[in-house]
């Protein structure tokens, strides 16, 4: 299989062609770009290969490889902090994070017990899920690190140490066996997670754990989701072959408020919804 890094234009024909071609042996199941590198063009590449793949836009090539995954790669995720940061997961239950300009291997392996091996199974290797980890997102800042895996469970960890923050968001159901495609809210607080489950998106409460509703108005189980921090919406993807916006409806101030806004000498506007529980589709 291949991926092509980028299309041109063909003046004559508005054809559309590949500038550039890697190939792989067997299924390419995911790959990202950093969205903040400026010192290199590194494309990260999961495949059936425990091998975590490099190619660089820049020479044309799959320039490094990197290795300590004993199973396929389910998800890659760069840093939005850090250019050469990379968090990858993979059916081996494990989670690694690496620095793509050290050749010695992984930074650390992510450990759900915490270094608890009293909590631990007999195996030395740390793991992160105890099914396959297969879903990687980064909060906006970049300091933490939500993963997920088939043991119907999300954690958030410390990018920089890699410690389980041990936050419960309980039972996140997790039927995907390739790579679950969830995101994080960007510019509002509180933060929240949004997480396909079946025909419905589940929204968390990023540091609270607290499942704050869920999202219904797909007839087929959603795919994937995306946020986009310009417009505070949300675009959910499904097997009904539907996309969705997902748009924040302004709560009007109650009583209560206009009272507190009335002692300050001021009118209170409408409620951002990205601060409250008030996510619907704009198809309602």
């Amino acid at each position: 299989m291949c991926i092509n890094s980028a299309l041109k234009q063909c003046s004559g024909t508005r054809m559309t062609q590949p500038a550039e071609e890697f190939q792989f042996d067997g299924n390419v199941y995911c790959h990202h770009m950093s969205p903040i590198a400026r010192k290199h063009s590194l494309v990260a590449v999961g495949t059936k290969d425990p091998k975590v793949q490099l190619c660089d836009l820049k020479s044309g090539s799959r320039i490094h490889i990197l290795q300590g995954h004993r199973g396929e790669i389910l998800s890659v995720r760069w840093s939005p902090r850090y250019e050469h940061i990379l968090a990858t997961a993979s059916t081996d239950s494990r989670v690694l994070v690496w620095d793509v300009r050290r050749a010695s291997g992984s930074l650390f392996t992510l450990d759900q017990h915490n270094g608890d091996k009293s909590k631990a199974s007999s195996e030395a290797v740390n793991t992160a899920h105890n099914g396959r980890a297969n879903g990687l997102c980064f909060t906006a800042d970049g300091l933490h690190l939500l993963t997920t895996g088939t043991d119907d469970r999300m954690r958030l960890w410390n990018s920089s140490t890699g410690e389980n923050t041990l936050v419960n968001y309980g039972k996140v159901v997790n039927e995907s066996r390739k790579g679950l495609k969830f995101t994080v809210s960007r510019g509002c607080s509180p933060e929240f997670v949004f997480v396909p489950c079946g025909t419905s998106v589940a929204v968390y409460g990023l540091h609270s754990g607290e499942l704050i509703t869920m999202l219904r108005g797909h007839y087929n189980n959603v795919d994937c989701c995306e946020f986009h921090p310009d417009y505070q919406e949300l675009y959910s993807g499904g097997k009904d072959c539907n996309i969705l916006a997902w748009v924040p409806v302004l709560r009007q101030p109650d009583i209560e408020d206009e009272k507190n806004n009335s002692k300050r000498g001021g009118t209170q506007a409408a409620v951002n919804p990205a601060f409250e529980d008030a996510w619907s589709s704009d198809e309602d």
